[in-house]
């Protein structure tokens, strides 16, 4: 998972701060450059075509490689094939072409991303889910060094077609990886003979429609529509509740990060070595750190204790940003609020995901956890927007002050959840697998 989770940061900043660091470096507009963000829509929309991978076996490859090995190759070769056409594409003469190969690299990235999120679920069981995450966080963070500072010094000290070409050979760690693990054990065969029993089934209720607007309406709702249904006939009054919780819990994170190198740069005066030093350097230090205490944490008390934790501490962190607001520029100060917000972060992001993992059912992982994943930044992220406008208007000490306040919902929910504890545990999926026991402990 440490390997994996390079490969899935890997491609991230490469189409986002990367790419608009390169195309400014090469003259394009700056409208043109607020366009190519919309390449980040892919990784919130992968939801809709996360079924398609969780129940198509690609031909020749599911047979020699397995489902969940075969689309990670896949979507590998098409980040690799798409970086390397990005190395030689001139961003000023064609544009267009720059954000198309831009698009192969986000679409087959996002696909990575709902690949290795069923494998990671499907690998092990529920008990050990946070150990999992905690070292995919710490490769995801380590390849976004890599993507970020580390092809900003290529491109300074060779060119920026170096920089992609050396990135897309970095994919080989990936597609290495890949080749190496073995598969999950998960009953995939019996998953598809049940599709295939559900979509006949489908099939026969829209009979008055044509045979193959039948058969493509019968697929679409029991590959597409039945993870959903299962979601919801499984939690029943607690689904909405679980999924509000998902789509907030990391609102007051995102929203304070749009605005924090403004603030570190514009209105506390740092340099920006020193906010590199602090954020980058050490806070990717601190960040590492908190993931591993949290999988320790969610190992030792169970992950519903420790994902109230995170949300209690996300919010309060943001307080900390209020008050070094009040007193002249620190550097010590800063690494101490910069240590508490990743600390609180790595905690936080570790207990989320392996809550989430231990609540998708083994019939419709990728399908499941993409709908979570995708919930979890689309508020913040539209949120986040209006940022400016509230610091413009208020100041940073009530934007900091309001960024706590939003995460007071995630808070609540989360305690929700931990008093109906037993409950979430009947409805478990690995409960109903015959897996009582490590779900019980997981939680």
């Amino acid at each position: 998972m440490l390997l994996l989770g390079f490969s899935a940061g890997l491609p991230f900043l490469l189409v986002f701060s990367t790419l608009n660091a390169r195309l400014a470096d090469v003259g394009v507009e700056t409208a043109t450059i607020g366009f190519f963000s919309w390449l980040g829509i892919t990784y919130s929309i992968k939801v809709f075509w996360a079924p398609v991978v969780d129940r198509l076996p690609l031909p020749v490859l599911d047979r020699l490689l397995g489902k969940r090995r075969s689309w990670m190759l896949l979507a590998q070769i098409g980040i690799a094939s798409g970086l390397l056409l990005m190395a030689r594409v001139d961003a000023t003469a064609a544009p267009t072409m720059m954000a198309l190969c831009g698009l192969l690299v986000a679409f087959s990235s996002a696909t990575q991303d709902v690949a290795i999120d069923a494998y990671r679920i499907e690998i092990a069981e529920p008990r050990i889910q946070a150990a999992l995450a905690a070292a995919y966080i710490f490769g995801y963070r380590v390849a976004l060094l890599v993507a970020g500072a580390g092809a900003l010094y290529l491109a300074e000290f060779w060119s920026w077609q170096v920089s992609y070409d050396v990135m897309a050979l970095l994919v080989g760690i990936g597609i290495v990886t890949v080749l190496l693990v073995r598969e999950p054990r998960a009953n995939h065969y019996a998953a598809a003979k049940d599709l295939a029993e559900a979509v006949e089934r489908e099939t026969l209720k829209h009979a008055h429609l044509s045979p193959r607007l039948a058969r493509i309406a019968g697929w679409t709702s029991a590959a597409v529509v039945g993870p959903f249904v299962d979601f919801f006939g499984r939690y029943r009054d607690l689904a909405i509740a679980i999924l509000v919780l998902v789509a907030v819990y990391r609102i007051c994170d995102i929203a304070l990060g749009v605005m924090a190198n403004p603030f570190y740069l514009n209105f506390m005066g740092f340099s920006k070595t020193d906010v590199a030093d602090v954020t980058k350097i050490f806070g990717f230090a601190m960040t590492i750190l908190g993931s591993g205490l949290g999988g320790v944490l969610v190992v030792r008390y169970g992950v519903r204790p420790i994902l109230f934790l995170g949300a209690l501490l996300g919010a309060l962190s943001n307080l900390l940003f209020m008050l070094i607001a009040q007193y002249p520029p620190d550097i010590y100060t800063l690494a101490l609020v910069v240590s508490a917000d990743n600390l609180s972060g790595g905690i936080a992001n570790v207990a989320l995901i392996a809550w989430l993992s231990s609540m998708t059912s083994a019939a419709f992982t990728a399908t499941q956890y993409a709908l979570f994943s995708s919930l979890m930044t689309l508020p913040g992220k539209f949120i986040g927007g209006f940022s400016g406008i509230v610091v413009e208007s208020f100041g940073y000490d009530y934007f900091f002050l309001i960024s706590a306040i939003m995460g007071i919902p995630a808070i609540l929910l989360a305690w929700y959840m931990l008093r109906h504890g037993d409950r979430l545990d009947a409805l478990a999926p690995a409960n109903e697998e015959g897996s009582e026991g490590s779900a019980r402990q997981s939680s």
